[in-house]
């Protein structure tokens, strides 16, 4: 009998990164491959053995659904997360200065600033 290692290493390391990102609590964009979609902003919520659970919504014309499937960890092609988002348009973007002072950060080279 043989087993692709490299498909079933594979498949342990995909484990665990849905694991971190079900820990992060972070939403994520999931394909899942065998019915060729993506589906956007999803929570992790669970897994267990092969088994996803993911909770996520979409919007229709009139209203709001909710959604929870489980689905096989091998129907699962790729999970992304956003990094970051910036506003479009001309919106002001706050900077450090800009923050209060008791949340500011100390500057960690006082010196090397003072000229």
């Amino acid at each position: 009998m043989s087993v692709d290692v490299t498909c079933e290493g594979a498949a342990i390391m995909l484990h665990r990164k849905i694991y971190q990102l079900c820990c992060d609590g972070q939403d994520v964009w999931i394909f899942l491959r065998d019915q060729q979609r993506w589906i956007e902003r999803a929570k992790i919520l669970d897994i267990e053995g092969d088994l996803v659970t993911f909770r996520y919504e979409t919007e229709e014309e009139d209203e709001i659904c909710s959604w929870e499937e489980m689905v096989r960890l091998e129907s699962i092609g790729a999970v992304t997360k956003r990094l970051a988002a910036v506003p479009r348009g001309d919106v002001e973007i706050n900077v450090s200065e800009d923050c209060p002072e008791t949340e500011q950060l100390s500057d960690p080279y006082p010196e090397s600033n003072a000229d």
